[in-house]
């Protein structure tokens, strides 16, 4: 039989679930301080935050550090077939992308790194760090690790821009062959700062290692998603 708390725990989840669905909790709307929940369902803080956890599990709602929770909003669809930059992506959806650029500069290869991408021991990458917006909410951590032998200057280039644009015309360098890992994941601490979370907090983690259209291997990116930011969508005809 059922404990008084969990069956509380239930009810919340489908109280704040109805609401969702018939649009009287919008997407990215804030909802009521927690204190306040507490007094519309009369309980406990504790259960409360079991029954929104339980939600952010879900990918119904989600929280961010010193601001509160929110209703998730639509997710994105990430095809890993279709060849498509971030800002595209977005934009084909119908919502508003954003990039900012927190880091670019020239540092030595992790050993990870240097196997993925083929380098020699003790060899430099361009490591940029960028957090990617969909409607201004972070969504998205991103590393990305550059062989500088394929791209010349890039530290110049203004990298708040579409990396993919930026290899099409300035280096005539489009994306050949392209290797992907997905992996659930705890978010690491630069992820989880950049995306007003918890360090842990669930997430995804996409790698993607790039090679051009000669074959020749020339990028790694390292993704870290709020969990309930997108949906992976893959179609082979």
């Amino acid at each position: 039989m059922q404990s008084t708390p969990a069956r509380a725990v239930t009810a919340i989840c489908h109280a704040l679930q109805e609401q969702i669905e018939h649009g009287l909790l919008v997407p990215g709307g804030k909802l009521p301080a927690e204190r306040k929940l507490s007094d519309v369902f009369a309980t406990t803080r504790i259960t409360l935050r079991e029954a929104l956890v339980q939600l952010e599990a879900q990918g119904l709602i989600y929280r961010e550090e010193r601001r509160g929770w929110f209703v998730a909003p639509e997710r994105l669809t990430y095809d890993l077939i279709e060849r498509s930059h971030f800002h595209a992506m977005v934009l084909q959806q119908g919502r508003a992308p954003g990039t900012e650029l927190l880091s670019a500069r020239l540092q030595p290869a992790s050993a990870s790194i240097c196997a993925r991408l083929r380098l020699p021991a003790l060899s430099s990458v361009v490591r940029i760090c960028r957090l990617r917006r969909i409607d201004g909410r972070g969504v998205l951590y991103a590393e990305h690790y550059l062989n500088p032998h394929h791209f010349p200057g890039i530290l110049e280039r203004d990298l708040g821009q579409s990396l993919t644009e930026i290899y099409a015309r300035d280096y005539g360098i489009r994306y050949g062959q392209v290797c992907f890992e997905i992996l659930p994941t705890a978010l690491p601490p630069e992820a989880a700062t950049a995306l007003r979370v918890s360090t842990g907090s669930p997430g995804l983690h996409i790698t993607r290692v790039n090679s051009d259209q000669h074959g020749h291997l020339i990028d790694c990116d390292l993704e870290y998603w709020r969990h309930d930011a997108i949906r992976i969508r893959a179609e082979a005809g």
